[in-house]
């Protein structure tokens, strides 16, 4: 029993509609050399606007949170020298995934050490959501802490027992007791 050409027909229309048109020759662009593919875009150099943190970033390949990394870290950085960075950008598409740093914070005035991590990802809106957390210890007690570093805040009540939440608005604080003194987190989602 051979196929007729009624059948045929329906199978080759069938292909045809799964595959979709055949391209000619005629009908497939040549392909783009590699010197015609612009380089993508870097900051400017020599520009004070644009911070190490962020052109290490670019350098890696994080192009469309670039401006959202130099607004988060610009804050976090703010009065502290020296600032050491570890990056962890993803190396098979960084631009378009979930990138995040640690920061060491030395502020010479209060001679006090800080850790901050941040993280930002594109959000499909063309934009960037950022997170970031910033770590310190203080040789006072939570209390203490509560009304003189973070006196603005509002007191929310715990997450359970022992850390205290503060409520900033867009930020929290969580106090947790350390021997004597106490750890502030402060944590924000930026967007």
């Amino acid at each position: 029993m051979g196929i007729r050409p009624v059948h045929w027909l329906v199978l080759s229309l069938l292909i045809a509609v799964i595959a979709g048109p055949v391209a000619r020759a005629a009908d497939v662009p040549p392909p783009v050399p590699p010197a015609a593919v612009p380089a993508p875009p870097q900051p400017p150099r020599g520009n004070p606007d644009v911070n190490p943190i962020t052109k290490a970033f670019v350098q890696e390949g994080v192009l469309a949170c670039s401006g959202r990394i130099n607004q988060v870290s610009n804050f976090l950085t703010g009065g502290a020298t020296p600032v050491g960075a570890h990056l962890f950008p993803l190396k098979g598409a960084p631009d378009q995934s979930l990138v995040t740093a640690s920061l060491e914070l030395n502020f010479a005035e209060s001679q006090q050490t800080s850790y901050a991590g941040m993280s930002f990802a594109p959000n499909g809106a063309g934009g960037c959501t950022a997170a970031y957390e910033a770590v310190s210890y203080w040789p006072a007690s939570c209390d203490n802490v509560a009304s003189k570093q973070f006196g603005t805040m509002k007191r929310a009540g715990a997450i359970r027992k022992n850390i205290a939440v503060l409520d900033g608005g867009a930020a929290r604080v969580f106090l947790m007791p350390a021997g004597s003194g106490c750890v502030s987190i402060k944590k924000e989602v930026v967007q």
